[in-house]
């Protein structure tokens, strides 16, 4: 029989998800062209591969002999495509956006691996960057890895790279501007003011943990279109503060004032994901010469860290680390 790759990704991801309409999502096919690519196969190896009822779907006697072949051929294929890419292509890494610690970080790193070629996208948001690093559009994404708004892809893993504490950030009209820290207790009646997350729904979900957890109103106001319009929010507020990372890069604005929150200082979470079956070499350097951040005391009650995170953060063991 002639080689067929697409058969055998197919395969694979069906197998891995026990679940034919998540394995085409996984591919990007639709469920019939799908389920195509696995007859076609089938009827090349002359055996079935799944079992197949209305409530589930398992492997055959024969897909499970296969299946450690297709990962490798799979995995072959992977590799070839990435040694000849080294030449041709850049890595593409998804940094959320420019003003943020990723872009930093990763500027940082590859300062300090000669010949290392990366090309960062900025589509503002873990939960939008996920399907393009499942396709293989990205190499690489940072972002917070809790509350996407769908379970996490089994084909995707990832890990800690840094943890920032979160200021507010306020005109220097604004009732609050004059003071040096910001205790959280007291925005509970002033309030938090937040441009739209639009599709970046992890940010979303931990202001809105941070509101339900420590009971400081938040209210989303319009998408900010860039850091002039996200400026422009912020001088309209009079009351409510808007918040961002201790670290964010801002063009000079002697009308803004930035101050730190204690009591508890919330703390962002960031990590980078990739998918399991890239073989890119570089890739592989990237991941092991990100930095591997300190965990804080967990139950140290001077930070906030959302449940999920904290729950991460309590199994996370940088030995393991790429």
């Amino acid at each position: 029989m002639d080689p067929d790759l697409q058969g055998m990704r197919a395969f694979v991801a069906v197998a891995e998800e026990l679940h034919f309409g998540r394995a085409a999502a996984r591919l990007f096919l639709t469920q019939q062209a799908l389920s195509k690519r696995i007859r076609r196969l089938e009827n090349a190896l002359a055996a079935p591969l799944f079992e197949r009822t209305t409530r589930r779907v398992a492997l055959t006697s024969a897909g499970e002999r296969l299946l450690p072949f297709a990962r490798e051929a799979v995995a072959a294929y992977d590799t070839a495509v990435a040694v000849i890419r080294e030449t041709v292509a850049p890595l593409r890494v998804e940094v959320f956006a420019e003003r943020f610690t990723p872009l930093r970080i990763l500027r940082e790193t590859v300062a300090r691996m000669p010949g290392l070629r990366v090309e960062p996208s900025m589509r503002q948001g873990m939960a939008t960057a996920l399907p393009a690093v499942r396709s293989g559009e990205l190499d690489a994404a940072f972002g917070r890895v809790h509350d996407l708004g769908v379970p996490w892809p089994a084909d995707l893993d990832h890990r800690l790279v840094h943890i920032e504490p979160l200021h507010a950030f306020v005109d220097e009209m604004h009732p609050l501007a004059g003071r040096s820290v910001l205790r959280l207790c007291d925005l509970r009646e002033a309030g938090i003011a937040m441009p739209d997350p639009g599709g970046a729904e992890e940010w979303r979900g931990y202001l809105l943990r941070l509101r339900d957890e420590l009971g400081v109103p938040v209210r989303f106001t319009e998408l900010a279109i860039g850091v002039r319009d996200y400026s422009e929010q912020m001088r309209r507020e009079r009351r409510a503060v808007m918040l961002s990372e201790a670290g964010t890069d801002l063009p000079e604005d002697p009308h803004r004032r930035r101050i730190p929150l204690i009591e508890p200082t919330p703390l962002h979470v960031w990590s980078i994901t990739w998918r399991r079956r890239n073989r890119d070499p570089r890739l592989s350097r990237l991941l092991g010469a990100l930095p591997v951040p300190a965990v804080p005391d967990l139950g140290d009650d001077r930070f906030w860290i959302p449940e999920p995170d904290r729950a991460a953060l309590a199994e996370f063991d940088p030995i393991a680390t790429p």
